[in-house]
């Protein structure tokens, strides 16, 4: 008898007939025809070496091989090896959630590090155990706006990634949650517009620095006026540019929230990754996951507690602040290693690499024929404008050993000329040279 296909083909034409259906396909009849399996003949088992020779054949198409200038929230960094090595260790690779914190004091203050790691770089009072990824994590923060203000109009500046705007208007989908978009200027946020769009039924407004096309902002103003209007100020940030860039907490944002893949976690074909949060002192209780504190037990010794628990599993239902369980403490962790081991000055160091690298490009970049530089201040990350669709260039560039950019037509229908390109500090000088020198190529 097979491992894990137990029954027989009597077993399963005597559960068939018990239930009153004349076969397998048959239960499946509910679904769509168009979303069914073609066919539940499945072909007989293989043999381990035969299945890991499909697989790695499989594998095999995968192309990891490229120069990677992609961005649009997600970007190619350097992990040192000792984010790999520690995340790994078993103590911390196979625990679960800790729900007994007296067995669970490593991961506890695993937590507690990463918390105190979060809430110093973005400059705001308090940080969670981490959220699923960045995209849910903006909707989480939208959804404590809306239970501090109790209304129910969000404004979204257009800057902001459109994963995380699709995210959340998929959330809100069936709630009483008014999504209003604000259109940008060219490619950069329109403060006017938004501030004409804040009234008194906004629970939010969000922003995002950089914004999806890389534009650096100072939103300190916004949301000043935002805070004047009793409106929640949320801002969406990239989380290795606070090394450099004006913080969340400087600016007066009442909540932070970030995709935290940059932070030591590889890109894995799009995860798993790891949503931040940190928060003004005036919505911790409102967060919703967990909260590691520190505290000392009967015998004074330093003891790390779960001190925070605002899900349905720990408080009455009605007053819980989130039903996503997962927190993703694993890349939380890899996150803090990686925050350690850079240390203040590393973390500093490198963003300014990743500016360094970015403005280098553009030098590059000046110079050839029919391509445009967009203006304004950026990061790491900036858009060009092509002679020819972005899609086609991109295509070319992949023929080359590059993986050019993101077409921006991919989310604004409008852009088929703009293309994303960002340069991290895994980019040297001579592969922004031999990048610069193909686009040159393809362009002429």
């Amino acid at each position: 008898m097979a491992r894990f296909t137990p029954h027989t083909d009597n077993e399963v034409s005597r559960m068939l007939e018990a239930i009153g259906v004349d076969s397998v396909a048959s239960l499946f009849t509910d679904i769509p025809e168009d979303l069914r399996p073609r066919s539940f003949d499945i072909p007989p088992g293989r043999t381990e070496q035969e299945a890991l020779r499909i697989f790695t054949g499989l594998a095999r198409k995968n192309r990891t091989d490229f120069v990677s200038f992609l961005g649009g929230g997600y970007y190619d960094h350097y992990i040192p090896a000792a984010v790999d090595a520690v995340s790994s260790r078993s103590e911390f690779y196979t625990a679960y959630t800790p729900y007994q914190p007296e067995a669970s004091q490593g991961t506890l203050r695993a937590i507690f590090e990463y918390q105190t790691m979060i809430a110093g770089i973005t400059g705001l009072d308090f940080a969670n155990a981490s959220l699923y990824d960045g995209g849910t994590a903006l909707y989480e923060a939208i959804a404590m706006a809306v239970r501090s203000t109790n209304r129910g109009r969000i404004v979204i500046d257009k800057g902001v990634n459109p994963l995380y705007r699709r995210i959340v208007k998929t959330y809100v989908m069936n709630l009483e949650v008014e999504i209003i978009e604000a259109d940008l200027n060219d490619i950069s946020t329109d403060k006017d517009r938004i501030t004409s769009l804040l009234d008194e039924n906004s629970a939010a407004v969000v922003v995002q620095n950089p914004n999806f096309f890389g534009i650096v902002e100072d939103f300190e103003d916004l949301f000043a006026h935002a805070a004047s209007r009793g409106v929640v100020s949320i801002l969406a940030f990239y989380p290795l540019s606070l090394g450099i860039l004006k913080t969340p907490g400087e600016m007066k944002a009442d909540i932070a929230v970030a995709e935290g893949q940059s932070l030591g976690l590889p890109l894995s074909f799009g995860g798993p990754y790891l949503g931040i949060m940190s928060v003004e002192k005036r919505f911790v209780r409102k967060m919703p996951g967990r909260i590691a504190g520190e505290t000392i037990d009967r015998s004074g010794r330093k003891a790390y507690v779960l001190t925070l628990q605002a899900r349905e599993q720990h408080i009455r239902r009605e007053k819980a602040m989130s039903n996503i369980c997962t927190n993703e403490s694993l890349c939380a962790l890899r996150a803090a290693v990686y925050l350690s081991l850079l240390g203040k000055e590393g973390f500093k160091k490198t963003a300014l690499i990743n500016l360094e690298r970015a403005e280098y490009l553009k030098d590059c970049l000046r110079h050839i024929k029919g391509l445009e530089i967009k203006s304004g201040r950026t990061f790491n990350e900036f858009t060009i404008v092509l002679p020819v669709p972005a899609f086609d260039f991109v295509k070319k560039m992949l023929s080359r050993g590059f993986a050019a950019g993101l077409p921006a037509s991919l989310y604004f229908k409008d852009k088929a000329d703009h293309c994303i390109v960002s340069a991290t500090e895994k980019r040297t000088e001579s592969e922004i040279d031999d990048f610069s020198n193909a686009i040159r190529t393809v362009l002429s």
